[in-house]
């Protein structure tokens, strides 16, 4: 078996000899994990962003900018369920046999729709902001065409600083902890700066960034609600603010591997820290990098336990009923052809089982 995988490397791609020791297949306990969380996530994720998808697009005719934003969303964690499957090969015969360009192009993939996610999520915290503390002022100037070129922008950024994963990766040989040889689809930083680049770069613009506009939204926001007369608005940030939550959860284990591992390069060669901190990266990064993935099938979930109260009465257009209402103008302006509606869940959960007008709240 050695033999024919060191045949296979040599005559189906060009390995690189590489001193990092980074490769998420290098433990058979964190790489049977990861194979098992990957399998459910395939299972569950799947399934369920197409039918968010099918909800939307089937089901729906006018869409608000919160819609508009869950549609790319589910799109962007539907792909990345869908390239898990390549990924669960990976783990389970603990050797890459897709390729160098497949390795390259399928991590590529992933950061792509990694940001993706996160940039979503945080133009949603971003418009109920806006929806919240300036109502009157911006609502009139938020139209479809506006929202479209956004998120056209959003998707060409992602694409663009997803870059670095697919320069910085190819296949090479490996041996495991039983010294047996293997292709692994790894990292392949020729420096020490790279590494620090790459994680640095990935983790500040992927995670602290977005979060802190995050937070500052919801800051705002509360401060917000607390002026108001009406305190039912708190309810219909819950299900934006649980999807935030839930992404934040998933992919900060990932992201604190990114800085052991940046703050190893940081260490003298063969000092304690860094041997510790590189065991650290070395047996967690196939269970991060797969429970990261878990966040992208969790959003169905969400808005499955959101949409129950229709699941009885609409049955498989639940999901549309939970999303119908978002083309009311909620900001008390007066509602034009092109001007888009605010929240799903402001509809849908303020208005109640049946109606669906929204009173201005000041």
């Amino acid at each position: 078996m050695n033999n024919s995988n060191h045949s296979f490397a040599h005559s189906n791609v060009s390995i690189k000899k590489n001193p990092e020791s980074s490769s998420v297949v290098s433990n058979d306990f964190s790489t049977a994990v990861g194979t098992l969380i990957l399998s459910l996530v395939f299972l569950l994720g799947v399934p369920g962003n197409l039918f968010i998808v099918w909800s939307i697009l089937a089901r729906i005719r006018r869409r608000s900018v919160t819609t508009l934003l869950i549609l790319n969303l589910a799109c962007a964690d539907g792909c990345l369920m869908a390239l898990t499957i390549f990924f669960i090969i990976y783990l389970a015969k603990q050797t890459w046999v897709f390729g160098d360009a497949m390795c390259k192009i399928l991590f590529y993939l992933c950061n792509t729709n990694m940001y993706a996610s996160i940039f979503l999520i945080t133009l949603m915290s971003v418009h109920r902001c806006v929806a919240v503390v300036l109502p009157r002022r911006m609502s009139s100037r938020i139209t479809k065409k506006i929202v479209r070129r956004v998120i056209i922008g959003t998707w060409v950024l992602v694409m663009v600083i997803s870059i670095p994963s697919l320069v910085f990766r190819d296949v090479r040989d490996d041996k495991d902890e039983r010294n047996n040889l293997r292709l692994v689809c790894a990292p392949n930083h020729t420096e020490a700066r790279h590494v620090r680049f790459q994680y640095a770069f990935e983790t500040v613009s992927g995670f602290i960034l977005p979060y802190t506009i995050i937070i500052t939204c919801y800051v705002l926001i509360l401060r917000r609600l607390r002026q108001t007369k009406f305190q039912r608005k708190v309810r219909s940030e819950k299900l934006i603010l649980a999807i935030v939550v839930m992404f934040g959860l998933f992919w900060l284990p990932y992201h604190v591997i990114n800085m052991m591992q940046v703050a190893a390069e940081w260490c003298a060669p063969k000092s304690s820290t860094r041997i510790i901190l590189d065991r650290i990266n070395k047996s967690s990064r196939a269970v991060t990098s797969a429970f990261a993935f878990i966040s992208s099938c969790a959003n169905p979930v969400l808005y499955t336990f959101a949409g129950k109260s229709y699941i009885k009465q609409n049955g498989f257009a639940f999901m549309a009923r939970l999303f119908e209402g978002t083309s009311l103008d909620q900001t008390g302006t007066r509602k034009s052809k092109d001007t888009v509606g605010l929240s799903t869940v402001d509809s849908a959960n303020d208005s109640g089982a049946g109606s669906n007008v929204v009173k201005n709240e000041r």
